[in-house]
C-alpha cells in the first residue's frame, strides 16, 4: 500500500490519501480522542502525541497537529498507523450518524445554498484536506462550518469572505452575508 501525502494551505495540517475510500459516505470530523470512539482509525491516530485533530473525508484523511511537534518526527508514525490499519481491514467507522443522514425539507433558497456548496465549494475545499458544511440560512446570513485542514487554517476567513459570499451573493440574491459557525 502506498499512501500519498500533500501539503494543505493550514501548516499544521497534511492530507493524506491511502489511495482507496475512507469514509463512503459523508465526512467524520473529531477534534479529541474522546470524541473519537466511533472511529478505530481516528482512536489510534490520537494515540500518537502530537495529533490533534483528525478529519476523515471520501478517499483521504487530514490530520492536524499541535504546535509542539514537527512533521518529521509525526509523519512517518501516521503513515504506518494508517498502512497498518487498512492492511488489517479494521472499519474506518463503527457506526453512520443517523442524524447527519437525516433528510430535512428545505425551502428553496437553503436549496439552492446546499447545491452551490455541494457543487462549487466541496471539490475545492476537499482538494486542500477538508469539508464545509452548511449549518443556517437566516436573515440573508449563510451559517458554515469549516472541517478537516480548513478549520483553524490562515486562508479560511479569505475563503469564506471573498470566495464563497461572493459566489453565494451572485447566484442567490438573499444572500447577504456568509459567518463561520
Amino acid at each position: 500500500m502506498f499512501i500519498q501525502t500533500e501539503e494543505t494551505p493550514n501548516p499544521a495540517t497534511l492530507k493524506f490519501l491511502p489511495g482507496r475510500a475512507v469514509i463512503e459516505r459523508g465526512t467524520a470530523d473529531f477534534d479529541s480522542a474522546d470524541k473519537a470512539a466511533r472511529s478505530p482509525l481516528a482512536e489510534s491516530l490520537f494515540r500518537i502525541d502530537g495529533v490533534a485533530r483528525i478529519f476523515l473525508g471520501s478517499d483521504f484523511i487530514t490530520v492536524t497537529k499541535t504546535d509542539e511537534k514537527d512533521w518529521p518526527v509525526l509523519k512517518p508514525q501516521i503513515l504506518g498507523l494508517i498502512m497498518e490499519h487498512f492492511s488489517s481491514n479494521r472499519p474506518v467507522i463503527l457506526s453512520e450518524d443517523s442524524a447527519s443522514a437525516a433528510a430535512e425539507e428545505d425551502d428553496e433558497i437553503v436549496a439552492q445554498i446546499k447545491e452551490l456548496l455541494e457543487t462549487r465549494v466541496r471539490p475545492a475545499v476537499a482538494q486542500d484536506g477538508g469539508d464545509i458544511v452548511f449549518h443556517a440560512f437566516e436573515d440573508g446570513i449563510v451559517y458554515l462550518h469549516m472541517q478537516g485542514a480548513c478549520s483553524g487554517c490562515p486562508s479560511s476567513t479569505a475563503t469564506l469572505k471573498m470566495g464563497i459570499e461572493n459566489m453565494l451573493r451572485h447566484y442567490v440574491p438573499e444572500v447577504v452575508e456568509v459567518r463561520p459557525v
